[in-house]
């Protein structure tokens, strides 16, 4: 048993990473975008939301307000009416307003690419940070959603009980050249294999390093 993450040997880590870039070697950000700010909104909109939802979303938003300036000054009413289908609208359409808001006033209407200038933005938090750093900007980041959080515990890569726990666990056992990859590549693995309800063991690729996997462990996911 481990009290934070695994410690893990260098061939094992390699293993991990060259196993998931084979079984998943598409995987890239499924959130469709064209610059850092068309990044942000939809990650925001992506709370409690899937990616494919937000994506059939998104092409109208982006179409009404095209940049921070726009999206600061939208119609309240009219901008829920639009994003309506990704849920909690309301927040959301408060949260983008006042994003974009600050885009202008702080960084003249430009994303930044530093971690805590995003992170001190309305609606965006650690997570979306991260994500903005690692696919806009091409910064090494690990943000942890929720298939991340659920396939590192049940791998044995953590035992922490929060996605900031569980990144810092992450960060601290893989390379940081390979954050960006991994992030990606761990999303894959849990929407196609290490499903929420029901992982598919049988054929994971990972099968023969997974603790919860050969029983070793209990699910920490397990309802």
């Amino acid at each position: 048993m481990y009290d934070s993450y695994m410690i893990l040997t260098k061939p094992q880590i390699q293993k991990i990473i060259a196993l998931l870039k084979a079984a998943h070697p598409g995987a890239k950000c499924a959130l469709e975008h064209k610059s850092p700010f068309q990044l942000i909104v939809a990650t925001i909109l992506s709370a409690q939301c899937t990616d494919e939802r937000v994506n059939k979303t998104t092409p109208a938003l982006f179409a009404r307000y095209p940049n921070a300036a726009s999206l600061a000054a939208a119609d309240v009413a009219e901008l829920e009416s639009i994003i309506r289908p990704t849920g909690f609208f309301r927040n959301k359409a408060k949260n983008l307003i006042g994003m974009a808001s600050a885009l202008v006033s702080r960084f003249g209407g430009e994303v930044p690419n530093d971690f805590e200038a995003l992170k001190s933005l309305p609606g965006a938090g650690q997570k979306t940070a991260n994500v903005v750093l690692a696919n806009a900007f091409g910064v090494p980041a690990l943000a942890v959603d929720t298939h991340i959080f659920r396939v590192s515990r049940r791998l044995g890569l953590s035992a922490a009980s929060t996605p900031e726990k569980v990144e810092a666990d992450l960060c601290a056992a893989f390379p940081k050249s390979a954050w960006i990859e991994l992030h990606h590549l761990l999303i894959w693995h849990g929407r196609k294999v290490c499903l929420a309800r029901k992982p598919k063991c049988e054929g994971c690729p990972l099968a023969k390093l997974c603790p919860t996997g050969k029983g070793e462990i209990s699910d920490p996911h397990a309802k």
